[in-house]
């Protein structure tokens, strides 16, 4: 999302090579997986946290600039909205005690980067949606100041031609209209990398689509909005609103959105980016000077870079990642289902799940896939955003069945059989899935602990908006202490 572009202005002619090369582009992906051209035989994984950015008054603080400068670590990185920076940790490997090692070098990044925050005046929170964000924060001139971000902005609303409506019915009911993609800074999320083989890359995906929902019920921590009590997990419908290129005219074609669960089970990861290449007209049309096809017969690799810019402007839940990292090639499912926070400890946990469920799931002798639509999974998902833990699924062999039913009866062994396959200790196996399993049996993450902390401060006599900025200050010390959320105490 943060790559500069220098390109500000395109032409029909600059669309027209655009749809040439990423076709041709294409052409050269299907040649690399027919010669299993990948680096695979080590597995890795990733994962990138996006950050909010408060004052302290508990209001967003549009410092990224500053932020950034202060901490001058290449780790951390701008994103879409002022209040906002992301950290980029370094891909490892799962083995032993990897994901400890992970969570001690995350805590400890994170503190360093809070300390220099400090001296800018701002602080760093880990949460969905920041609840202290009102409209007005959310205008074009929230945006960071990467020109890339707004030529994003131009181009979806050159290709909309009318200003963006946000509708979401939750608990309450949120209608606003804005001119910008600004709305879409106010997500946050945690994004899991995996890296698989070509052979392997259709199971993970398809697994990873099955589980969605299941991450975003454990996880929801985006309770609030504008002031509004939404959807447990409100950055589902506000992104999948905050960059639709379509026209209500257009939407009602059936054309599909940029921000996509998808439509079908797929059997080759060439499935999803030749629909990014049929479906999606470009938003960024920028083509470099080589030809990937005289770099493949040259025994090079190329970097496919129109295929990969606009992969990444076709949001979906699961992305397929192309990337070429010291000369070798690789593919990764890129899981984006979850929201930033409320602890590393949780995130931390949140990714064993991910992993180990993964696994297990994709290398089932009858995978779940091949037992349940790929609507009910869509349904599951929205039906797990909305209600968060207190949702329920449809499940092969289980029915309609609350989801801490089926965490706690089968997907919590399956996701430790996924950790063991990964060579992941015991200890850690057991003390991360732990924090899963605790939070099924007392019913409380991130989004029920913000509402009811809310309520609890409404009833004492706050109003919304001094209730809202007290559970943030209530919610920051409680973050960096990295107890569970599920340990958290509410509002007394």
């Amino acid at each position: 999302m943060g790559e500069k572009v220098e390109k500000t202005e395109f032409s029909r002619e600059d669309r027209s090579r655009y749809r040439q090369k990423i076709r041709r582009s294409l052409d050269v992906f299907a040649t690399m997986l027919r010669e299993s051209r990948f680096e695979f035989e080590r597995p890795m994984t990733g994962m990138e946290i996006e950050l909010n950015l408060i004052d302290d008054h508990a209001d967003p603080a549009m410092l990224n600039a500053e932020v950034l400068g202060a901490i001058a670590d290449p780790d951390f990185q701008t994103e879409l909205g002022q209040f906002n920076i992301e950290i980029n940790l370094p891909p490892r490997r799962l083995a032993g005690d990897d994901l400890g090692d992970l969570e001690k070098a995350l805590r400890a990044s994170l503190n360093h980067a809070e300390g220099k925050a400090r001296t800018v005046g701002a602080h760093m929170l880990t949460v969905g949606i920041l609840p202290t964000l009102r409209r007005e924060h959310l205008t074009a001139e929230a945006l960071s100041a990467n020109p890339r971000y707004q030529l994003l902005n131009e181009q979806i609303f050159a290709a909309r031609g009318e200003d963006l409506d946000i509708r979401i019915d939750g608990i309450d009911r949120l209608a606003v209209t804005t001119d910008s993609i600004a709305p879409e800074a106010a997500c946050t999320s945690t994004q899991f990398h995996l890296q698989v083989s070509p052979a392997q890359f259709a199971a993970y995906w398809n697994a990873s689509q099955v589980i969605s929902g299941i991450q975003v019920a454990l996880g929801a921590n985006s309770p609030l909005l504008f002031g509004r009590e939404l959807w447990r997990e409100t950055r589902i419908p506000l992104f999948e609103q905050a960059t639709d290129t379509r026209s209500e005219e257009i939407r009602a074609q059936g054309v599909r959105p940029r921000v996509w669960f998808g439509e079908r089970w797929i059997t080759s990861v060439f499935d999803l980016f030749e629909e990014n290449v049929r479906y999606f007209p470009a938003l960024l049309p920028i083509c470099d000077e080589n030809d990937p096809a005289d770099i493949l017969e040259r025994g090079e690799i190329p970097e496919l870079s129109e295929l990969r810019l606009h992969n990444g402007t076709v949001y979906r839940w699961n992305r397929p990642i192309y990337a070429v990292v010291d000369g070798r090639p690789h593919l990764r499912v890129e899981n984006r289902v979850m929201p930033a926070g409320p602890t590393v400890a949780d995130t931390i946990a949140n990714a064993a799940f991910y992993y180990g469920l993964a696994r297990s799931l994709a290398e089932a002798e009858r995978p779940v896939w091949t037992q349940l639509s790929f609507r009910a999974a869509e349904e599951n998902f929205h039906a797990c955003a909305r209600h968060g833990i207190d949702a329920s699924v449809f499940w092969p062999g289980a029915g309609t069945v609350p989801v801490t039913e089926l965490v706690l009866r089968r997907l919590l062994p399956q996701a430790a059989d996924g950790l063991d396959r990964w060579g992941v200790s015991p200890a850690q196996r057991d003390r991360l899935l732990g924090i899963v399993e605790q939070r099924c049996l007392r019913q409380r993450n991130g989004a029920s602990w913000q509402v009811e902390t809310l309520h609890e401060l409404e009833k004492q006599g706050m109003d919304r908006q001094r209730a809202l900025h007290e559970m943030v200050r209530r919610y920051l010390p409680l973050m960096h202490e990295n107890i569970p959320v599920h340990e958290w105490p509410v509002a007394g």
